[in-house]
């Protein structure tokens, strides 16, 4: 007997510009992706309820006006849909609640932080506690950074990973705290996922190890359940050895680093 692929959703449309090479690694991965336009994605709240597995890829939604995907989570969290007086923000809340699984990737971790679904400390969904601002150096960052998987976090994104090595595209990636209070609760909670390092996999402040100086050189976070996940590098970006920017000259492996974080989120799926 043939074991049905779970379904995985691939948001797209209005600014957003990674949804394709997401849609390929979720394929790669197990899944069975379908892309859907954002304006679909919220005009029909219920639908999102079909699938395992949300992805928010990269990109510039909305042109990122007011800032990096400020306007859309603005939208979500005050906009009240239609006949039922309930926000768009509350139905991602129920999907979440059901035990299924989020990823944001750059553009789309900067959504899911500035909604408040990341952190969401206390699961205190639609709370905004954290920010992903403007790089230290005021430029656009182009460039592969060593990442740490801190050992202690329980996403499940990065089960079984240490270091791995993947591309950064952002000009806002600096990840900042509402308080030293929510930092320590963040360490404490195993919310940190990744953080820069350097090439021996030591996490690293000095830049361009950091390339936007967040605090605590940190790459990537999840909530309190480990199953929303946001991080600034691109893992769909690295999912074969042929996309590493060496890969003529070093001995990289057949599948890259990337896909191993979809891999999880499938086996995650599998097995719930």
């Amino acid at each position: 007997m043939i074991r049905k692929k779970p379904k995985s959703l691939v948001v797209f449309g209005n600014g957003i510009n990674c949804e394709h090479e997401t849609a390929h690694a979720n394929r790669r991965a197990g899944f069975d992706p379908e892309l859907v336009h954002i304006d679909e994605f919220v005009g029909r709240p219920k639908g999102i309820h079909r699938y395992s597995f949300i992805n928010f890829p990269g990109g510039f939604l909305d042109g990122d006006d007011l800032g990096s995907a400020k306007a859309q989570a603005v939208k979500w969290k005050y906009q009240r849909m239609a006949g039922t007086g309930r926000r768009f923000l509350d139905e991602l809340v129920k999907f979440i609640e059901d035990g299924k699984i989020i990823i944001g990737i750059c553009n789309g971790f900067q959504l899911l932080v500035k909604t408040g679904l990341l952190p969401a400390l206390g699961k205190t969904y639609g709370t905004q506690s954290a920010t992903l601002t403007g790089n230290d150096l005021g430029r656009f960052e182009d460039r592969w950074v060593y990442l740490k998987t801190n050992r202690f976090s329980h996403c499940i994104f990065t089960s079984d990973m240490d270091k791995i090595y993947l591309p950064v595209r952002h000009g806002e990636g600096k990840c900042i705290v509402d308080s030293t209070q929510s930092l320590s609760a963040m360490k404490q909670g195993g919310n940190i996922v990744l953080q820069y390092a350097d090439e021996r996999g030591e996490v690293s402040m000095a830049y361009p190890d950091n390339p936007n100086g967040s605090i605590e050189s940190i790459a990537a976070i999840c909530d309190d359940t480990g199953r929303v996940f946001g991080l600034m590098p691109h893992p769909e970006a690295f999912v074969h050895r042929t996309q590493h920017p060496r890969w003529t000259r070093e001995d990289v492996q057949s599948e890259g680093d990337g896909l191993k974080i979809f891999r999880n989120a499938c086996d995650y799926i599998s097995k719930s």
